[in-house]
């Protein structure tokens, strides 16, 4: 599918009808992760089958919804549950939300996500702020910027030198020092999935450079530097590497470590919003 302005414009009309406020920040929730949008004051909730052309979340652990409101002093449009290539949807489709975003004005972008290992010293319930990306699937021809460039948003060969925003993941670890947070950093991979990954595959993927890896994030940021938004990103670790093949990774898993990883993302991602 190819996206236009037209397209574009009229998911964020129908969204400009609901709310109050100017967001400021989009916040893309990961698997399990959702329960972030809890903490937003005055809410206004959208579902996803209520904007037009926007794809639903079929994947347990992505509730489907947007949620608008303010938070810690700024205004959050809020993806309780993101869209993932392997559900079957295009890269239009994956990133129309991004897009969105930026027709609303939104200035920043955080992404979370639920991510493996590859790292040894990585452990279920770890945070990454991710520094920068390994974009597998956009390597072997899936890159959302393919087709028409939409010179409105953004040009033809937008640079990925920084796309994790050096200021934003300064604040990060800012805040994770005044929290006594453990911070591990390092480099997501993304694959399409939805098969996890093997002990082989992941092997490749370290001796690559790799720290997580997860089943999306990558289009939704090359998406956001496309359009100029600045983009901070955090891997919460649901699963510890599978190196020699000797455990079993299950979806079950990673939503169990979300239960651990949210209040720690929460810290951070509030003391960031305090921040700015």
């Amino acid at each position: 599918m190819q996206l236009t302005l037209e397209m574009i414009d009229r998911v964020a009309a129908v969204i400009r009808t609901k709310i109050k406020i100017q967001p400021r920040i989009g916040l893309i929730l990961g698997t399990g992760l959702g329960g972030l949008a809890e903490a937003i004051q005055q809410p206004v909730i959208i579902p996803y089958s209520e904007l037009p052309g926007w794809p639903v979340s079929t994947v347990q652990g992505h509730t489907g919804r947007l949620v608008l409101g303010e938070l810690d002093g700024q205004r959050l449009m809020v993806m309780q549950g993101r869209i993932h290539y392997y559900e079957g949807y295009d890269m239009a489709q994956v990133t129309l939300p991004v897009r969105v975003m930026q027709r609303l004005g939104i200035e920043i972008l955080i992404v979370t996500n639920a991510a493996g290992a590859i790292n040894p010293d990585f452990m279920p319930g770890d945070v990454m702020l991710i520094t920068d990306h390994l974009n597998l699937v956009g390597m072997t021809g899936l890159n959302p910027l393919i087709g028409l460039n939409l010179d409105e948003l953004g040009p033809r060969f937008p640079d990925m030198s920084q796309a994790y925003d050096r200021g934003l993941c300064e604040l990060a670890r800012k805040v994770a020092r005044d929290n006594k947070l453990i911070l591990h950093e390092g480099v997501y991979v993304g694959l399409s999935g939805p098969s996890f990954e093997s002990p082989a595959d992941l092997r490749f993927l370290c001796l690559a450079g790799a720290d997580s890896v997860g089943m999306s994030t990558v289009p939704e940021v090359i998406v956001a530097r496309h359009g100029g938004t600045r983009v901070l990103g955090f891997s919460g670790i649901s699963n510890k590497a599978n190196l020699d093949g000797n455990t079993v990774t299950s979806h079950e898993e990673v939503l169990a470590s979300g239960a651990v990883i949210v209040p720690k993302l929460e810290t951070l991602i509030r003391g960031v919003l305090q921040a700015l």
